[in-house]
């Protein structure tokens, strides 16, 4: 693909991502080659590499490391996937699956030491271009707020050890549209709400980004009143019942209300968040947690999901 290397972008791909990309690094001196830059980011993300093993045709390795980490506190890579989920929503199928990914820590991951308790997890800024968001800069060296040990860098200790879970949503094509980080052990349910309030898909003309799945299809776990609740407000949906719940509403009789509905048949579609999980997974640098910084990791998993919707 692209320039004779397995792995790289093409030149189709490329261009789709061009008009999108910072053209000044905000400080002084030009931005190294973005694409090959982004080629040995991509080249991490899927091998798993060390960043001093990177192969020297990418560059200094530490150029494509500090770019990456730059664009993962600016939420360059984000808006990256915005757009190129904008050039793909004419096909109109915007259903919305949703479910969970554990990742196991390695020991780059665990470095950071749990020395106090979890700090607030505000907004990353952006920055803000004449034409395109974020075009004309980029964020600073500073890092975004979310230290302060395992919690403030999305780890936990669950069944499957110390562990990260990503929580997305999926398109009709298996492909990931909003991805949130958060510990091992947080249930796939608390998730619900944040993972759906972030589906935004600008529109290539005029008009405001869709924020909207025609419907949601959820296994299981989400079943319960806040999730029910809260799809009330924002369409249809497709949930099935468990079976413990519905032996307490069938006790309560009459008090114990309707059965919710559910769609088998839009239901039988759930498995394509599965199958998005499956192709994120094949980036190593995803399926296994390096990265110390959670935000970062969040990049990595961004990164990897445009892989995603440039090749699908």
């Amino acid at each position: 693909m692209g320039r004779g290397e397995r792995g790289d972008l093409s030149d189709a791909e490329w261009e789709r991502l061009r008009p999108f990309l910072p053209v000044s690094n905000g400080r002084c001196g030009r931005w190294r080659d973005h694409r090959q830059v982004i080629d040995g980011i991509l080249h991490r993300v899927r091998t798993g590499v060390h960043w001093r093993d990177l192969p020297k045709r990418f560059g200094p390795w530490k150029t494509v490391y500090e770019r990456r980490r730059l664009w993962s506190a600016d939420g360059t890579w984000e808006r990256l996937l915005q757009q190129v989920q904008a050039a793909a929503d004419a096909a109109g199928d915007r259903l919305g699956r949703l479910g969970g990914l554990h990742h196991r820590a390695r020991a780059p991951a665990r470095g950071r030491r749990p020395d106090g308790p979890a700090a607030g997890t505000g907004r990353i800024k952006r920055g803000q271009g004449a034409r395109t968001p974020g075009r004309y800069t980029v964020a600073e060296s500073g890092r975004p707020p979310g230290g302060g040990g395992e919690r403030g860098e999305s780890l936990g200790r669950s069944r499957g050890g110390f562990t990260t879970k990503i929580h997305l949503s999926a398109d009709g094509r298996c492909r990931p549209l909003p991805l949130v980080v958060t510990a091992g052990q947080r249930a796939d349910c608390t998730q619900f709400a944040p993972v759906l309030e972030k589906i935004r898909v600008p529109r290539l003309g005029s008009g405001r980004p869709r924020t909207k799945p025609d419907s949601v299809a959820a296994d299981k776990g989400y079943s319960n009143r806040p999730c029910r609740g809260y799809l009330r407000r924002r369409g249809r949906h497709a949930i099935p019942e468990k079976t413990d719940s519905r032996a307490v509403r069938l006790r309560k009789g009459s008090r114990g209300g309707r059965p919710p509905g559910c769609d088998e048949e839009r239901y039988k579609r759930r498995n394509t968040v599965e199958r998005a999980i499956n192709r994120l997974k094949n980036s190593r640098a995803v399926a296994t947690r390096h990265d110390k910084r959670g935000y970062v990791f969040l990049g990595t998993v961004t990164a990897a999901a445009i892989v995603v919707w440039l090749r699908t």
